[in-house]
């Protein structure tokens, strides 16, 4: 296909629809995605297919070629169809609060929809709601009192979503490891308690002991907030109270 950008196709996001025509089921990419993003719901990305996809549907494989050119462009619309559940978040009337709202809202899709966590830190999201998600976080963050110029809108936005994949891929992993186990985190703990007591007790970690002994053990989301706070007042460079 010939296009304004050489011999290379068009973006998925920037191809018109294929053309409706008489057959018994319609299509769209926005049913094909959100068949898609119910099959990885369930089965993960893994067990995803075009031939899965095209059975639930009730269409021969080849159809689905007609609205995507390959799985690449399946993965992109269902991240973006993801990242319009995110954008839902909307603007708020100060920067920490659209930011927050952002940030949550992704936490809250990457939990329902586990297989987005497994996308995330790779190449940019690009699609319009990813993009418009970006320039929602992004003009939050430039209005934020440390954020001066250019540059450090950059480290901020650096630092934010380096933040935001960490976290959810942990918090994502462990859940799986969960499910797989059979064990979660507390009883993971606790069948290692005696160990780790002994190991404490030689004395050779004694900032370590500090954080177990004494510290405050947060559940996952406490966790995430706190965390989220201080990469907040970090950008800040004056501590949110």
């Amino acid at each position: 296909m010939d296009t304004s950008y050489g011999s290379s196709a068009l973006p998925v996001w920037e191809r018109p629809e294929p053309q409706p025509r008489a057959a018994p089921v319609p299509l769209s990419r926005a049913k094909i995605a959100a068949t898609a993003i119910r099959l990885a719901d369930e089965h993960g990305l893994d067990g995803l297919s075009v031939r899965k996809i095209a059975k639930e549907l009730g269409v021969g494989p080849m159809r689905l070629y007609d609205y995507v050119i390959n799985r690449s462009e399946l993965l992109d619309l269902m991240v973006d169809a993801v990242y319009a559940q995110i954008a839902e978040a909307g603007q708020h009337s100060e920067w920490r609060a659209t930011v927050l709202a952002l940030v949550h809202r992704t936490r809250d899709a990457a939990l329902a929809h586990e297989w987005f966590s497994d996308l995330l830190g790779g190449r940019p999201h690009l699609g319009p709601h990813a993009l418009a998600v970006g320039e929602s976080t992004a003009a939050a963050l430039s209005q934020a009192p440390g954020v001066r110029n250019l540059d450090d809108l950059q480290r901020a936005l650096g630092a934010l979503n380096a933040f935001i994949v960490g976290a959810l891929r942990r918090e994502v992993t462990e859940r799986r490891t969960a499910r797989s186990t059979g064990t979660d985190v507390t009883a993971w703990q606790a069948s290692l308690g005696p160990y780790l007591t002994r190991m404490l007790k030689t004395g050779r970690y004694p900032t370590v002991a500090r954080l177990v002994l004494d510290g405050v053990h947060l559940n996952a989301e406490e966790t995430f907030n706190d965390n989220l706070t201080t990469i907040l007042d970090g950008i800040t460079g004056h501590p949110h109270t």
